[in-house]
Formats: structure tokens, sequence, C-alpha cells
């Protein structure tokens, strides 16, 4: 692991127990002693966005690059995090018909999109918010899709073809649906598809540190007080069994176990005072 490490929590993510935070950012602890191991390694590799877990002698082999990686049977990681979304995890979601959609985007290249395109024709690129829009234009553009983003946030996407408005619930696809979730960016937007998978963005994530659903306080650009609101007003609408976050770890538990932990966290967030940005405060 290189010094260029930004400490971003996804190589840990997808390599716990090889590689783990020491002194403030990513180090690998330990070699890979298994084939699945080292699968786990070299997926942690191909997502690095400053391409930091390496050989000491040689490039990474391409052939073992794992991504698009299947979640499950919807939904893909897109792996290859971008230097310009501050390495924020993206994604893939199939629709019923066969369509496919992504949710925030990997860093651009046309070998990439290639792959993803594998997966079905893609017809959306859904903006949760301004610091995840590098990409999203070209591939939009790529694919002849539409992309999305909230007028809060549209002078980082000035030239969306679809601008979502206000902070009603509103379906944009078969069985997706946009939530405006103002807090996190004025236009931060959480998705929800078929009531089982939340796209949060960064207005909230699984915490390993505290095992469970947390707001990134010391990262809220906007305002923690409209965040706690966006909560109070949106949570029990809410249905989901799989938390997607751009920033943080992912988690599945069922329906009713995230509803009650989206209440609790709901909870604390009416206590929340603004604090000074501080990334190395965050609770991975």
């Amino acid at each position: 692991m290189d010094d260029r490490c930004t400490n971003c929590d996804v190589a840990r993510q997808l390599a716990p127990g090889l590689i783990a935070e020491v002194g403030g950012r990513a180090e690998v602890i330990r070699q890979p002693r298994t084939a699945a191991e080292s699968r786990q390694l070299h997926t942690a590799a191909f997502a690095c966005h400053t391409r930091s877990i390496r050989h000491t002698s040689q490039r990474l082999d391409p052939a073992l690059d794992p991504f698009p990686l299947a979640l499950d049977e919807r939904v893909h990681l897109c792996g290859h995090n971008a230097p310009h979304t501050a390495a924020a995890n993206s994604y893939l979601v199939r629709r019923p018909s066969g369509s496919v959609m992504m949710v925030d985007t990997p860093r651009w290249s046309s070998a990439l999109a290639d792959r993803y395109a594998a997966l079905g024709p893609l017809t959306d690129v859904l903006l949760t918010h301004r610091d995840h829009a590098a990409h999203g234009r070209r591939y939009a553009d790529h694919f002849g899709a539409r992309l999305w983003i909230h007028e809060g946030d549209l002078d980082a996407a000035p030239d969306a073809d679809r601008v979502l408005r206000g902070t009603e619930p509103v379906e944009i696809g078969e069985g997706m649906i946009a939530h405006p979730l103002p807090g996190h960016t004025e236009g931060s937007v959480l998705y929800v598809a078929d009531e089982r998978y939340c796209f949060s963005g960064d207005s909230f994530y699984w915490s390993r540190t505290t095992g469970d659903i947390e707001v990134a306080e010391n990262v809220t650009w906007h305002s923690i007080h409209e965040l706690a609101a966006s909560l109070a007003r949106t949570a029990e609408r809410l249905r989901f069994e799989w938390l997607l976050p751009g920033h943080g770890d992912r988690k599945r538990l069922p329906a009713t176990e995230m509803a009650q932990r989206m209440r609790g966290l709901t909870a604390r967030a009416r206590h929340m005072q603004p604090q000074p940005i501080d990334f190395t405060a965050m609770r991975w």
C-alpha cells in the first residue's frame, strides 16, 4: 500500500482481515493465504481510487479484475472508484424489464463502460449529490442515457436531462423512487429500488465502528439541522433491506430491522449540532 492512500475505507470494505486502518490510513496487514483471500485483495486493488494497492514488482493482472461485482441478482458494485468523486462507491441496478440504472459513477473508461453494458441497456444515470457528479455526463452520453440530479445541486451538472425538485418522493422509473434528502448537500437524494435497495449517497451509511446506521455529521456540507428534518420527514416512508451508500460500508438486514434502525437514526439526528469539516473523524 503506497503513501497516496486517502483512508477512504473502500479497501477495508472489500478485503476485511487483510487491510486495516493503521495510523490514519489503510495498510495491508497480512498477505492472502487462500485463493479466496487473493480474490478479495485484488477486488480491493481494482476498486482503489489512487491505485495504492499493488505488487512490489509487477502490474495488476487485468484478468483478476472482478468488476462489475454482483452483490445479489439485481445490484452490482461498479468498482474502479474515481478520484474526482472522493472514491465514492457506485452501483448498477438491473430493472425487471432488463434495463440498467447507474447510481453515481466510477472513473470514466470506455472499456469499463463496455463491461457495464454487458448487464443490459443502461437508461439512466442517477446522481445522489454534487460530490459524485464528475463522470455523470460522460457515462450518460456514452449510453444515450438520462442524467438525473436535484435542483439544489444543479450547478454540479447543469446539463442534466432530468431535474428533481422539492422534497416529495417521485417515481422516476420502474420501481425506482427518488427521495430528496437535503442536508449533506442542498440537493442530496437517495434512491430506493423495489422497496429493497436504498442507495443513500452520503446521507447515511453503515458504520462497522458503531454497528449501526450513521450520519457523517463531521462531513455535512450544507446543514445537519436540515438533514435531521429530512430524516424526520422521510424515514417512515422508506422500506429497504440493502443499505448501499457512496461512502461507508454496505449492510443487508431484514426490512423491519432497517426500519427500526432508521427510527433510531432519526431520533439521534434531532440532537446533532454543526461540526467542523473533519474527514479524520469518520466512524468507519
